[in-house]
C-alpha cells in the first residue's frame, strides 16, 4: 500500500506535499519521492531510499520548488526498496507518473517496449507505464487520447497521479481499483490517495468512481468516466482528525479497533482485486512461479494468528484442494518434522516481531521448504524483511493487546490465497468471481454484524458472576471458538476454554451446570443439525446456552438458551463475520469484571521474547 499526494496552483506546492507525504508515513514504506515542475516549465525529481527523514535531506541537498508536483511513498511489490525503484518514474522529461497497486501485465508490456527502443532504470511495473503513456503520446498527439490508450493496455489495479512536461498547466489522477481524492482549495487543487493527506489543506473532496480520469487545473477540475463521457462527481466535506493514538468517541481502544474492522478489511482488499480475480502479485515479485509448484501448505504463528491460520486450513483444502498443516510457532521449532515436497511456509503476525514465530521462519529458510510467505501488518518488521514473499493486512495501527482487527484482515488475506492457488488445483473462472465478490461483500457484512453491540451488551450481564466460561463450534467454527475463548480470557481473566462441539460427550459435559455459561456459534451450514444435538445435550443437563445463530433459522427460546440473531451470510466468510459478536462479548464482560481492557496483566503487545 503505497502513498500518493499531489497538487496544482500559484505557488510553490513542495513543502505542503512533503507534509502530506508525512501524514502517510504510519504506513511505513521504504522509499519516496517527489516530481515538481519548475519555473522553466521543467521537471525535476528528488527520490530517497528508505524513511522520509532521507527524502528530506536529499531535498535540501537539491532544492526544488514548483507550481505542479506529484509525491510519493512506497511499499515495495516489483523490485527491491532503492532510490531507482522509487516513484515518481519518469519517460525522458517528458512525463512524470506516480502509481499505487500492480499491473499484472507490465512483463509482456516491457517486452513489447525494449523492441520499440524504450530502456528501464528500474524493476518496477510502474515504469512501465510511464513509458507506454510516452509511446501513446508520439502517436496520438493528444494527451487525453493518450491517456485513454494507456489505461486500455494496462490490466490490473491503479492509482495514477500524472505531470507532463508539454502540459505544465494540469495535473491528472486515474483511478481503477485504487482509491484517488481530489481536494478543492482557493485558487489551488489536489490530489491524493487518502485524505488524511491533505487534511491541513483542505475539507472540500471530490472522490473518484471506478475508471474516472480527472484533469486537474488551478482553478477547475474536469472528469471523465469509464465511458469517456464527461461527469460531475459530488463534492463534500470530510473533518479529518488523524490522531492514531486517540480514543476518539470509544471507551477503550480496544471498542474503537472493533468498530474498526468493516474500514481495515476493505484496507485489506483495496487495490488487490480486478475483474472477478485475486492479483497473484500482491502476494510478491516471485509469486507466480512459486505459486505454480506448491503442493501443500505449512502455517505457522501464534495465538490469535494462530486461530486465522486454522481457519484457513478448512479453506486451503476445501477450496485449493491443497493439504495444509497449521502448528504453533512455539512447537515446531523444536520438533523434527518432515518438509513435504513443493511445501510453501507461511507465517502470520501482527507485529512481524514475534519471537517464535520469527524463529520459525529463519528456521524454515534452511529446512528445504520451497519459500516463505509471511502474512504481516508492520512493513519494517523482521519477518516481513525475511520472508521470500509477504502481505501486508493494512490492518492499521491496533493499540489494544487483545487483537482484533488483525484477527479479521490475517483471514481476509488467507482467503485470497487460498484463491490465488486454487486457480492452479481446479477453481474455474467462475467460481473465483463468485468467491471475490464475497470478499467485496465482507465491509458490509461487518457493519450489520456491529449493529448487534446492544444486544450483547446485555447479554454479558450474564456473565458478571461468572468464573468459567465454554466455547463450541463445528467446522470452521471451532477455531472461531477458541478466539472467543482466547479473547474472553485475555480481558476479562474468566476461564474459558474452546472444543468442536462434537467432542462434548468425550469429557466437557463433565463441566456442564448452571454455573457454566457455553457459547456456540450455529450459521446456517452442513453442520448445523449435528451442532443442535451437541447443543441438546447442553441443555439437558441445565447448561447456560448463548447461541449465535443464523437469521434464517427458526429456533424457540427457552430459560436456559439466548439466541442471538445474526445476519445471513455465505457460509465462506462466516468466520470473518462470526468473530464480531464474539469480540464483544468479551468486550462486555470485561467492562462489567472492571478489568484494564486496553492493557491486560501479564501480556504484551507484541511478544518478542520466547
Amino acid at each position: 500500500m503505497c502513498g500518493i499526494v499531489g497538487g496544482i496552483g500559484g505557488r510553490d506546492l513542495t513543502s505542503d506535499l512533503f507534509s502530506g507525504l508525512q501524514r502517510l508515513e504510519y504506513r511505513g514504506y521504504d522509499s519516496a519521492g517527489i516530481a515538481v515542475l519548475d519555473e522553466a516549465r521543467s521537471i525535476h525529481r528528488v527520490r530517497a531510499q528508505g524513511k522520509l527523514v532521507n527524502l528530506q535531506q536529499a531535498m535540501e541537498k537539491d532544492p526544488i520548488a514548483g507550481h505542479c508536483a506529484i509525491a510519493h511513498t512506497r511499499w515495495a511489490t516489483h523490485g527491491k526498496p532503492s532510490e531507482e525503484n522509487a516513484h515518481p518514474h519518469m519517460s525522458g522529461n517528458d512525463f512524470a507518473l506516480v502509481h499505487n497497486g500492480i499491473i499484472e501485465n507490465y512483463q509482456a508490456l516491457r517486452q513489447e517496449l525494449t523492441e520499440k527502443g524504450y530502456s528501464f532504470d528500474s524493476e518496477t511495473d510502474t515504469e512501465i507505464v510511464v513509458h507506454v503513456l510516452h509511446y501513446e503520446m508520439e502517436k496520438h498527439k493528444d494527451y487525453r487520447k493518450a491517456l485513454q490508450a494507456t489505461v486500455d493496455l494496462i490490466e490490473g489495479a491503479y492509482a495514477f497521479g500524472i505531470i507532463s512536461e508539454e502540459h505544465p498547466s494540469t495535473l491528472v489522477a486515474i483511478r481503477y481499483g485504487s482509491p484517488l481524492v481530489i481536494g478543492l482549495g482557493d485558487g489551488e487543487n489536489y490530489l491524493a490517495s487518502d485524505y488524511i493527506a491533505l487534511s491541513s489543506l483542505t475539507k472540500r473532496f471530490i472522490t473518484l468512481d471506478e475508471g474516472d480520469m480527472a484533469f486537474i487545473k488551478q482553478d477547475s477540475v474536469v472528469i471523465y468516466d469509464a465511458q469517456g463521457d464527461e461527469v460531475q462527481r459530488a463534492e463534500r466535506v470530510v473533518n479529518i482528525h488523524h490522531e492514531v493514538v486517540d480514543k476518539g468517541p470509544y471507551r477503550h481502544f480496544m471498542l474503537k479497533e472493533i468498530n474498526e474492522q468493516a474500514e481495515a478489511v476493505g484496507m485489506t482488499l483495496e487495490g488487490r482485486l480486478g475483474k472477478g480475480r485475486v492479483l497473484e502479485a500482491i502476494f510478491g515479485t516471485q509469486a507466480e512461479a512459486i505459486f505454480d509448484q506448491v503442493e501443500h501448505v505449512q502455517i505457522v504463528a501464534c495465538g490469535t494468528s494462530y486461530h486465522a491460520g486454522l481457519v484457513s486450513r478448512y479453506w486451503f483444502e476445501s477450496i485449493a484442494k491443497i493439504p495444509c498443516q497449521v502448528e504453533i510457532a512455539s512447537e515446531i521449532r523444536y520438533r523434527d518434522g518432515v518438509v513435504q515436497p513443493n511445501s510453501l511456509f507461511i507465517v502470520i503476525s501482527q507485529s512481524g516481531e514475534t519471537a517464535d514465530t520469527l524463529a520459525a521462519l529463519r528456521a524454515a529458510k534452511k529446512l528445504g521448504y520451497l519459500a516463505c510467505l509471511a502474512i504481516c501488518n508492520v512493513p519494517e518488521s523482521s519477518i516481513a524483511r525475511e520472508a521470500d514473499l509477504c502481505f501486508m493486512t493494512r490492518a492499521g495501527v491496533e493499540i489494544g493487546v487483545a487483537s482484533t482487527k488483525a484477527f479479521t484482515t490475517q483471514l481476509v488475506a488467507l482467503l485470497m490465497l487460498v484463491i490465488a492457488l486454487g486457480r492452479r488445483h481446479g477453481l474455474s473462472e467462475r467460481e473465483e468471481a463468485h468467491l471475490v465478490q464475497e470478499l467485496r461483500n465482507i465491509p458490509s457484512a461487518i457493519t450489520r454484524a456491529l449493529g448487534l453491540n446492544e444486544a450483547i451488551q446485555k447479554i454479558a450481564l450474564g456473565f458478571a458472576d461468572k468464573q468459567h466460561a465454554l466455547f463450541l463450534g463445528r467446522g470452521t467454527q471451532y477455531p472461531l471458538a477458541l478466539e472467543g475463548a482466547l479473547k474472553l480470557k485475555e480481558i476479562s481473566y474468566i476461564h474459558a476454554e474452546a472444543y468442536p462441539a462434537g467432542e462434548l460427550k468425550h469429557g466437557p459435559l463433565a463441566l456442564v451446570d448452571e454455573r457454566m455459561p457455553v457459547v456456540a456459534v450455529a450459521p446456517n451450514d452442513a453442520l448445523l443439525e449435528k451442532l443442535k444435538s451437541n447443543l441438546q445435550e447442553v441443555s439437558a443437563r441445565g447448561g447456560k446456552l448463548i447461541v449465535f445463530m443464523d437469521e434464517t433459522i427458526k429456533e424457540e427460546a427457552n430459560n436456559g438458551t439466548e439466541f442471538l440473531t445474526m445476519p445471513h451470510v455465505h457460509d465462506l466468510i462466516v468466520p470473518i463475520v462470526y468473530t464480531i459478536p464474539m469480540q464483544l462479548l468479551a468486550y462486555h464482560v470485561a467492562v462489567i469484571k472492571g478489568t484494564d481492557i486496553d492493557q491486560p496483566r501479564n501480556l504484551a503487545k507484541s511478544v518478542t521474547v520466547e
